[in-house]
């Protein structure tokens, strides 16, 4: 056999290989159970804080990033289409805020929040069958926010008890991945998601000379959430 022909056939043999390691097909009823690192990083903006209903004008409000064990699974409708859910364990976010020199606070530790972003999305997966088998969803959020805690020199600087309350979101979601077929139901997994989550933050003073004002602002985190896994079907 010729060194040519020798090439081919070793060519032919591996993208047969290939084939039978991604030849898994996603059916109707198939679960497709994904585990590994979730990182939601806000992209924050927000509207000028009003302290009592006056604009505290010069104000920046930042929301840091997060990594923790993500989750998700998926239920296959039909070949090509399918139901997923996100979950997490709970991502703690540190809020900072830079205040104008009439506020006399400098850069500040605003305080901090943990969430939960719950995320249902509808799913379409492409080139089903195949080594690599991207696809695209859609759905709905809902992120829950607790253990809200102003932070140390926010309290220090207005001289008194000041608590911090986020409403809870509902959302849209966006989402896109890959899947990369291993053999024997494994994969690996690479997807994002954009999501749009509005809260209102209201800062209240519970003591002190200012008790009863309230600092109020729509934040919208709208975060980008990454995600690298490993899967299994079954």
């Amino acid at each position: 056999m010729s060194t040519m022909k020798k090439v081919m056939a070793g060519t032919v043999a591996c993208v047969g290989m290939a084939m039978a390691m991604g030849a898994q097909a996603y059916e109707a009823g198939d679960f497709i159970v994904r585990a590994g690192a979730v990182t939601v990083d806000p992209n924050d903006s927000a509207t000028t804080p009003k302290l009592n209903g006056a604009p505290l004008y010069g104000v920046g409000v930042e929301v840091d990033s997060d990594t923790q064990l993500g989750l998700t699974v998926a239920y296959m409708v039909t070949s090509n289409i399918g139901v997923e859910l996100l979950a997490a364990t709970p991502f703690q976010h540190d809020i900072t805020g830079n205040l104008n020199s009439t506020a006399a606070l400098g850069t500040n530790d605003l305080g901090n929040t943990k969430q939960l972003p719950p995320t249902l999305t509808l799913q379409y997966y492409f080139n089903n069958s195949s080594i690599f088998t991207p696809y695209v969803g859609a759905g709905l959020n809902y992120t829950k926010f607790w253990d809200e805690d102003a932070g140390s020199s926010l309290n220090t600087t207005l001289g008194g008890n000041v608590t911090l309350d986020l409403d809870n979101s509902w959302g849209l979601a966006a989402e896109a991945g890959v899947d990369v077929n291993l053999g024997n139901n494994w994969l690996l997994n690479a997807s994002l998601w954009y999501i749009d989550i509005d809260t209102n933050a209201t800062y209240t003073v519970r003591n002190g000379a200012l008790a009863g004002a309230k600092v109020k602002s729509d934040v919208n985190i709208d975060p980008w959430i990454y995600m690298a896994s490993v899967g299994y079907k079954f």
